[in-house]
């Protein structure tokens, strides 16, 4: 080989190697980012992280929904989760159904309103807002309601007493998040069906 060329080769024999190297052994891998929107579009991310189970952990979502044997019903699910620092295996927080009702809107016992403009309550471990008028045509159901419940396990308070756990969050603080949330998912489902009053 010429001389001149010698260079050349080493140089380019050295950028080769690099190149394997580097595709075997990647630097920066690029994870995908995380969804923005959960739960059939009722929650954002932000919202979703509101109710924790004090234990912390990235927020992620399980959905699933049934159409039933006709296009007339509506039934849509979500379980919230957070990651576990100590495993892969993300747990539950919280669950949110989305779902056709004929029963009109009622108060829970002991539960507080959401508040001027929602028809729905709260509890520190449950919540339910109905939909506005003209969201169950919008998401394609004959009743004549949407309702939308929240559950908290670890905010139940005969759970916690037959398990001899303490609430993770105050009473207080879990009411205040679940109104919210509930106010959210109220106004963002609304807007997405266009169905708002």
């Amino acid at each position: 080989m010429d001389k001149k060329w010698l260079p050349l080769t080493i140089t380019l024999g050295v950028a080769g190697v690099a190149v394997v190297a580097a595709s075997v052994w990647p630097d920066n891998k690029e994870t995908p980012p995380l969804p923005q929107s959960l739960c059939h579009g009722a929650l954002s991310r932000e919202t979703a992280g509101l109710i924790d189970d004090g234990k912390g952990g990235e927020v992620s979502a399980e959905e699933w929904e049934s159409k039933g044997k006709s296009s007339d019903y509506v039934f849509k699910a979500c379980s919230v989760l957070r990651a576990n620092p100590d495993n892969d295996y993300p747990r539950g927080v919280y669950k949110l159904l989305i779902m056709d009702t004929r029963s009109a809107p009622y108060t829970k016992k002991g539960s507080v309103p959401l508040g001027p403009g929602f028809t729905g309550w709260a509890l520190p471990h449950k919540a339910e807002v109905t939909l506005p008028a003209g969201c169950a045509a919008g998401m394609g159901s004959n009743s004549p309601y949407i309702s939308v419940s929240l559950e908290v396990p670890s905010q139940d308070e005969e759970r916690l007493t037959r398990l001899e756990q303490k609430r993770p969050v105050d009473p207080d603080t879990a009411l205040r998040n679940n109104a919210t949330v509930m106010r959210k998912v109220a106004t963002r489902l609304a807007e997405r069906y266009d169905c708002a009053d």
